[in-house]
């Protein structure tokens, strides 16, 4: 809880790739987030705290089940995150899936973390 009585949202970094969670996840935390990383869709849908979860930051393309196809078990499970994926392989069509799904940004790896740490803190604040 904050010092104002609001519940803290989580950050959840979800990447296959080991070197994209371990810069991320410290990134997240240095400006004050609390962010935690999944290897996996599945790993994360198994985690305990998902009503608390603020954002999601997903790779487009992992094993198992896609950054796509997590967007939609979400909405579909009744948890409306805002979702910001990240892909080294843009497909257009995969980019205009995810927008029309309600994706919130779709970033090409690599990108400016900057850029990716404010727009988080923006959409937790909401």
């Amino acid at each position: 809880m904050t010092a104002r009585g609001h519940a803290v949202k989580l950050v959840a970094v979800i990447d296959d790739d080991e070197s994209v969670r371990s810069a991320l996840v410290p990134a997240l935390r240095s400006v004050g987030l609390d962010a935690f990383g999944f290897d996996s869709a599945e790993s994360f849908m198994r985690f305990g705290r998902l009503p608390e979860v603020g954002c999601v930051i997903a790779d487009l393309k992992m094993p198992g089940m896609s950054g796509l196809e997590l967007q939609e078990k979400l909405r579909r499970d009744g948890y409306p995150i805002p979702i910001v994926f990240m892909s080294a392989h843009s497909v257009p069509e995969a980019r205009s899936q995810a927008m029309a799904a309600g994706a919130v940004a779709f970033l090409d790896k690599p990108f400016d973390d900057t850029f990716l740490l404010e727009m988080v803190r923006k959409l937790i604040e909401r």
